[in-house]
């Protein structure tokens, strides 16, 4: 009798054991992504660049299953020193990343159409520097969402924020506070339009995540930091001590797609 009762005890944990595993293996994989940032000095290296985004380097995406490539500038490049062009490439895995660069090496449409950019003289460059950020989605939002917009690309703003922690424990705190905190049921209640939350795995400002919310035009933009501002969540969750000093700097950059942006 001793026996048959530790064999089902035996039993039951085992079922348990195969349930949690089974129960683990349905949580959706977190979305890497890539923001790569194209540094420019003038309307030359501008038009190039666009150029060879939108003729080779979308469609060549797009080839390789890539629906959802996004291309943006940031409002304030005409006047400033340091001009730039954001790509948004969102992968289903790390691997993705190290094999899109291959296959593209081997493709040769691609190639051929982006030969100005790949072949260009080293005395008459592309661009003034190029840097790459990878990223991993947060398990509140572990796959990215293309906004839908009818206005004009010119009309929309896309708000991409980096906050920074004074510590990886700090950071940590941040991140913590966006997922099991509640921070993005918040910007979701509140309509924000998120493409993307994730945490900065390879950057030059680490610790730090980042994400991107979006607008139909501006004036929609600052309605909705209004309301967020004074939401009662909001103020309780802001206000706990576990979440204190968890931010050492905020990085907000107003941008909007370019007209051959896939979103």
């Amino acid at each position: 009798m001793r026996y048959n009762i530790l064999a089902k005890v035996f039993l039951l944990a085992g079922i348990l054991v195969i349930l949690a595993d089974q129960t683990y293996s349905f949580a959706p994989k977190k979305e890497f992504y890539e923001l790569k940032i194209y540094h420019f000095k003038d309307k030359e290296q501008e038009d190039r660049l666009d150029k060879f985004l939108q003729n080779a380097y979308l469609p060549a995406m797009h080839r390789k299953g890539f629906k959802k490539v996004g291309v943006f500038k940031p409002l304030d490049n005409d006047t400033a020193s340091d001009k730039r062009i954001y790509v948004f490439i969102p992968y289903k895995s790390f691997d993705q990343i190290i094999k899109i660069r291959d296959e593209l090496e081997k493709d040769k449409e691609f190639q051929a159409s982006g030969s100005d950019y790949i072949n260009t003289a080293y005395n008459t460059p592309t661009y003034v520097r190029m840097e790459s950020i990878i990223l991993q989605a947060f398990p509140e939002m572990p796959s990215f969402k293309a906004p839908s917009f009818s206005n004009s690309p010119s009309e929309r703003i896309y708000e991409l924020r980096s906050y920074e922690g004074a510590t990886e424990k700090l950071y940590k705190s941040k991140v913590k506070m966006f997922n099991e905190g509640g921070e993005v049921k918040l910007f979701n209640r509140l309509g924000f339009n998120a493409v993307f939350y994730a945490e900065v795995l390879v950057g030059s400002r680490m610790p730090n995540l980042m994400y991107m919310t979006t607008f139909e035009n501006k004036p929609v933009r600052d309605q909705h930091w209004a309301s967020f501002s004074a939401d009662e969540e909001w103020k309780k969750l802001s206000a706990m001590q576990e979440y204190k000093n968890n931010v050492s700097r905020n990085e907000t950059i107003f941008l909007h797609p370019t007209e051959y942006s896939d979103f």
